[in-house]
């Protein structure tokens, strides 16, 4: 068993089934990135949005089944890294762990900046650099979170979980009434369907990806799953089904409840569907859309938490196997958090909130992601020469990730020439990193510990518990109890 530095041990009871590792998918993807991609999107495009959160959903399924392959065919923990350094070289694996740290670093800033939109939305009049302030308090708030403690950023994470997501079921459920009993204010809201070009549909699907990305964090060993030739590769496509049906009906409310200028004016788009959808409440009215914004604001925030606690676990690993400075994989005595990389990590990205916008983030995000996604898709036909034994069970074998290798690259393509090259230029900057610390010793015992599978169970655990995955858990747990079935994590006071 391993700490979870939280004052007790996390220990696997079963082999996961189909419904733990969906509930994993659920929790590893969805996130706050609704209230960001929904009005950057369907500005671009107007309702034909919509289709590009299918076929987004649709490519992101196809790659995350490559990264399903590659977990079956190379049980070993490590990821993306992993695999990579499996069939190439360790430099090769280097550079596609610091293209993922970075995409995940732009991450980071996007939410800042996410948040003081819709703050300044509730309580306009802030002039320019009180928005500055309000980024600097946000990013201080999660910093500050993550150093006293894994647990505190955990029990955080908790309670903005639970308050996040009921105004947004809420919308969902208010918004479909609203449209089954305004046809007309649909059709009109909905037409014309398209209102952009080719280039603005390629640039909205690069924005919406980034919605459904996360996958790549949640791989867990296949050796810690039940039959899992079968098992991931189906709890992925439930998953994914899943988060697809999830921001469809939130993005169908938006589209179809917003009128298409406000949408492209708006920075804000599920306060002006709460606005639109409430309206006719009266007094409730004004209740209920500072409800939505409010909850915004705290999915925001919980949404930075995660992404916080996992950015800084990826650059601590990194930081451990010698090939970043040793002083960010240095851990606080009581809290055990490493308190170098998190206030270096958020740091550089308060920096980046105030001079990136939200488009520009998330772009530069997505394409040092399907760098990574695409080594990953070009590792896994490797693995399958390596290891032809193991892909037996495999229908396709290839197709799969030749599919997700062909997504990656229309990514990579797809993405704006100025993000592009910036992103260039700090995945150029891993190459003076990596000459320098690679010869560095490596530190051994704390590497097996971070990388031992009661570790990754630790963090596979927490996962279940975010966004919508936090309901799909207790669905399970009732389920399970009335079944009389063990739950597969057990977490054990000490």
């Amino acid at each position: 068993m391993a700490s979870d530095n939280q004052g007790g041990t996390f220990s696997l009871t079963r082999k996961l089934n189909t419904f733990d590792v969906t509930n994993l998918v659920v929790g590893s993807i969805i996130g706050a990135d609704i209230y960001i991609a929904t009005g950057l999107a369907a500005g671009l495009v107007g309702p034909a949005a919509l289709v590009a959160w299918v076929l987004a959903g649709v490519m992101a399924m196809v790659i995350a089944l490559s990264f399903a392959y590659c977990v079956t065919l190379l049980p070993r923990v490590g990821g993306p890294y992993a695999y990579v350094k499996d069939v190439s070289t360790p430099f090769a694996g280097f550079m596609v762990g610091w293209s993922l740290l970075l995409a995940e670093w732009f991450s980071l800033a996007v939410f800042p900046v996410a948040f003081a939109q819709y703050f300044t939305t509730l309580v306009p009049g802030i002039d320019a650099i009180g928005v500055v302030l309000l980024k600097g308090l946000f990013i201080l708030f999660i910093m500050v979170t993550n150093i006293i403690s894994i647990k505190a950023a955990g029990r955080a994470n908790d309670v903005l979980t639970i308050i996040k997501l009921s105004p947004l079921v809420l919308i969902i459920m208010a918004g479909l009434v609203f449209m089954l009993s305004n046809p007309s204010t649909v059709g009109t809201n909905t037409n014309p369907f398209f209102t952009g070009d080719a280039m603005s549909f390629g640039s909205a699907l690069v924005l919406i990806f980034w919605a459904y990305a996360g996958f790549e964090l949640s791989t867990l060993p296949a050796d810690e799953v039940d039959k899992p030739q079968r098992t991931i590769p189906k709890a992925i496509v439930l998953g994914m089904l899943i988060v697809i049906a999830f921001y469809l009906l939130t993005n169908l409310v938006v589209v179809g409840s917003v009128a298409q200028q406000t949408l492209i004016d708006s920075s804000t788009p599920l306060i002006d569907t709460g606005q639109a959808v409430f309206g006719g409440l009266g007094v409730l009215s004004g209740g209920l859309v500072l409800l939505v914004g409010i909850g915004a604001l705290f999915s925001i925030m919980g949404a930075d938490e995660s992404g916080t606690i996992g950015t800084s676990r990826l650059t601590y690993a990194m930081s451990i196997d010698g090939l970043l400075p040793h002083s960010l994989a240095r851990t606080g005595k009581k809290g055990g958090a490493p308190y170098i990389a998190i206030i270096v990590l958020c740091s550089t990205a308060f920096i980046v909130s105030v001079v990136g916008g939200l488009a520009a983030l998330i772009n530069a995000s997505v394409f040092l992601l399907a760098f990574v996604y695409l080594s990953t898709c070009l590792s896994t036909i490797w693995l399958i020469r390596k290891y032809p034994e193991r892909a037996e069970y495999f229908k396709g074998k290839r197709l799969v990730p030749l599919a997700g290798a062909a997504f990656s690259l229309m990514l990579i393509f797809l993405t704006d020439p100025v993000e592009i090259a910036v992103s260039l230029v700090l995945l150029a900057v891993g190459v003076p990193i990596y000459t320098f610390f690679s010869p560095k010793k490596e530190m051994a015992e704390a590497r097996a510990v971070f990388h031992s599978t009661e570790a990754v169970l630790a963090r596979t655990a927490a996962q279940s518990t975010r966004f919508l995955a936090h309901p799909l858990l207790h669905i399970k747990l009732f389920i399970y109890r009335r079944r009389n079935i063990q739950p597969a994590f057990k977490y054990e006071k000490k």
